[in-house]
């Protein structure tokens, strides 16, 4: 009986599959004999994890063609996925042109990716900036990352690690976290105690007593600040009772602990701080007034505004338009007339911070100022404002020569609105790596803030 001879189309594909096998090349399946589009290999190649292989076939198109958007969406994330976050960036322009609404399903893992790409940089400063972001942001899917930064050999990466682990929800489970509480640094203790601390880690407790009954100084007080959100009271009379030890860096330690727990026995201590014969712990008061929020901290706020260290009347200034109170808008106006450029500047974030807008034309005038200290505290103040000259002058100041203005400004983005989006796209693309992860937070916070259905698009 005669055999039938091979159809050419079945040839062809057993002829490509053995070409493929024996070059090592990746074979993606095909329909009916026809070529796979490269939009189809591309989405094969990604699926698989096979992200070089995926960058490979974007760049082998020839450099007039115009590519098509999958397979640009593709070699974006590929990128990303590689830490290589600089070409993502450069293929996102490809496919966001300027006027076009934002992907914010792109956006986020670049983001994100500029940071995370940063976190075992050889420089420390860098891997600084790096965890203090992941830090504020709090994200649950970098927990690898997170964990590993607590083996880092710069004792503030591994601080910033820890508080971000807490921040993250992750406290409750980490096990890195509780051996960070025997790291060589009180630094880095301190933070592993107060993350557990916030996630009422209740298996931690007896340390915590431990630490607090045998150790000294700061460490002391902020193990009894964790005992106390673990359901301690009786512990806040021992912070109480630093905030008056001879030792300057335990008061300070003190008063910034009960600034952040916010009880109303401890208001009378810090008000009382404001007094203290050294400068630094005064501006800790003054800042832990701020942050307690009470309005009956006002009236040491306003002794604090005539002190004669403008550091302390700088803070002071910050916090009183921290508590609202519409009646200190005269005391705030009279610091606009500060010879300090730094007491001024937070004197119109102050006003801004009670709705004031006059106060722009100030922060404006400050984001002239020769010292770039001073253009970054006017950044800084124009957070407080929604107004949209506030905008304006923040993209101005993230274009500063000056890498400190361009910091500032990149931060004070993230509390602007989302017409801010298209400005931090910018600053993804500055010539310092601080300035970029500075935007890639922002954005990730702007991003985070958008309706579900903007989020999508």
């Amino acid at each position: 009986m005669r055999t039938r001879s091979p159809q050419p189309a079945a040839v062809a594909i057993a002829l490509v599959g053995l070409i493929a096998f024996l070059v090592g090349a990746p074979v993606v399946a095909t329909t009916a004999g026809a070529p796979a589009s490269i939009e189809s290999k591309a989405t094969a190649l990604f699926k698989a994890g096979d992200y070089p292989e995926v960058i490979a076939l974007y760049r082998s198109l020839p450099p007039d063609a115009t590519p098509p958007k999958e397979l640009l969406r593709l070699a974006l994330q590929s990128y990303v996925r590689l830490g290589r976050t600089d070409e993502a960036l450069s293929i996102y322009s490809k496919l966001i042109q300027p006027g076009q609404s934002h992907d914010a399903a792109l956006l986020r893992p670049l983001a994100l990716g500029m940071i995370t790409s940063h976190v075992r940089d050889r420089n420390e400063h860098v891997r600084i900036a790096a965890y203090s972001a992941l830090a504020e942001l709090g994200l649950q899917e970098t927990a690898a990352i997170l964990e590993d930064g607590l083996l880092d050999s710069s004792v503030v990466v591994r601080a910033r690690a820890a508080e971000a682990i807490g921040k993250a929800g992750l406290g409750v489970t980490s096990g890195a976290l509780r051996r960070a509480l025997r790291d060589a640094m009180p630094t880095v203790r301190i933070a592993a105690m107060t993350a557990l601390g916030d996630a009422t880690a209740t298996d931690v407790r007896q340390r915590l007593i431990d630490v607090a009954r045998t150790e000294d100084g700061p460490e002391s007080i902020f193990a009894s600040a964790a005992l106390v959100k673990l359901g301690h009271s009786e512990q806040l009379a021992e912070i109480i009772s630093a905030a008056t030890l001879p030792d300057a860096e335990s008061r300070m330690a003190a008063l910034g602990v009960l600034g952040r727990l916010k009880r109303p026995a401890s208001l009378a201590v810090l008000a009382q701080a404001v007094y203290d014969p050294d400068p630094s712990v005064r501006a800790f008061a003054a800042g832990a007034l701020g942050e307690f929020g009470s309005p009956d901290g006002a009236p040491p706020l306003t002794h604090a505004i005539g002190d004669e260290s403008a550091m302390i009347r700088a803070v002071a200034a910050a916090s009183l338009g921290r508590l609202g109170i519409k009646d200190t808008r005269p005391l705030l106006l009279a610091l606009t007339r500060d010879p300090d450029a730094h007491v001024r500047a937070n004197a119109a974030e102050g006003l801004l911070r009670l709705g004031d807008a006059s106060a722009i034309a100030l922060a404006a005038e400050l984001a002239r100022h020769p010292d770039p200290s001073i253009r970054g505290a006017a950044a800084q103040a124009l957070s407080a404002s929604p107004d949209e000259q506030a905008l304006t002058l923040l993209q101005s100041l993230l274009s500063d020569q000056q890498p400190l203005p361009r910091l500032s400004a990149a931060k004070a983005l993230r509390k602007s609105n989302d017409r801010a989006i298209p400005i931090l796209v910018q600053g993804l693309r500055d010539t310092d790596e601080a300035v970029r992860i500075a935007a890639a937070n922002s954005l990730l916070q702007q991003l985070a803030k958008r309706p579900a259905s903007k989020r999508r698009r």
